[in-house]
C-alpha cells in the first residue's frame, strides 16, 4: 500500500520491547482520545496460534506466509477470534510465546501483517497501534511516536501477572531472549522510530502517562 493513502490519519504509533505497558497504555490511551486501539502483537501470536493447529514448522517460510495470508482474525475488545477459535487466552500461552519469535521475523509474514495493520488503520481513519515497528515502519508519519521502555524486573513482574501459571524467572529469561531477537532480527528489527517520544513506564502509574500522551497527540493535532 502507498504510505500517501495514509496521509492525514490520526495515529499514535506505540513501540516498545514486551512488558513495556504497550497494551494497557494504548487501550487507556486510544479511549483518552476517542480513536480505536490495535495490537499488532497479538496478530503475530494468531499467526502462531494458527501454525501451530496446523502443524506448521514457524521456520517454514513459505507454509507460514500462507497461513498468514490466509487466516481469518478477528480482534476486539472481548477476544482475538482466529479462523473461528477463540484464542484469546492460547496466545498468550508458552507454546505460542515459544514460537512467535521465529513467526515475527518472518519477511512475508511481517509483509502480510503490516498491510493489514495500514488498512485497519485507513478504515477507520486513524487510530492507537502498538507493537514494534510502528513507528519505524508501518506508520513513519504517525502524529505521535512513543517507545516504551521499563526495567526488565518490572517487566517480568507483568508479564508473569497476566497468567497465573507463568514463572517470573522463566518469563524474564524469555523476555531477554526476546528482546534479542526482536532487536537483531533482519526484518523491521525493534528500535527506536526516529523522532519517537522516549517514555520509561517503571514505576509510572497508567494514568499519569496516558494524560502525558494525549497532551502530546492534542498539543500536534
Amino acid at each position: 500500500m502507498d504510505l500517501g493513502a495514509l496521509s492525514g490519519l490520526t495515529v499514535v504509533a506505540i513501540d516498545g520491547p514486551a512488558g513495556s505497558g504497550k497494551s494497557t497504555i494504548g487501550r487507556a490511551l486510544a479511549s483518552r482520545l476517542g480513536l480505536e486501539y490495535l495490537d499488532t502483537g497479538a496478530m503475530y501470536r494468531a499467526v502462531a496460534f494458527a501454525a501451530i493447529r496446523a502443524r506448521v514448522d514457524p521456520d517454514d517460510a513459505e507454509r507460514l506466509r500462507a497461513i498468514a495470508e490466509a487466516m481469518d482474525l478477528q480482534l476486539g475488545p472481548d477476544g482475538v477470534v482466529v479462523d473461528g477459535v477463540d484464542a484469546t487466552l492460547e496466545i498468550r500461552g508458552p507454546v505460542v510465546t515459544q514460537a512467535v519469535t521465529a513467526v515475527a521475523a518472518d519477511p512475508g509474514v511481517r509483509a502480510e501483517l503490516r498491510t493489514r495493520q495500514r488498512l485497519w488503520a485507513l478504515e477507520r481513519g486513524g487510530g492507537v497501534v502498538e507493537g514494534r515497528d510502528i513507528g519505524s515502519v508501518v506508520f513513519p508519519d504517525a502524529v505521535l511516536k512513543v517507545y516504551l521502555t521499563a526495567s526488565v524486573e518490572e517487566r517480568a513482574r507483568r508479564r508473569a501477572a497476566e497468567l497465573d501459571e507463568l514463572d517470573y524467572d522463566q518469563v524474564a529469561q524469555d523476555l531477554v531472549r526476546r528482546d534479542r531477537s526482536d532487536s537483531t532480527r533482519a526484518a523491521s528489527p525493534l528500535v527506536t522510530p526516529d523522532g519517537a517520544v522516549e517514555y520509561d513506564t517503571t514505576g509510572v502509574e497508567v494514568d499519569r502517562i496516558v494524560e502525558d500522551l494525549a497532551a502530546m497527540v492534542e498539543g500536534r493535532s
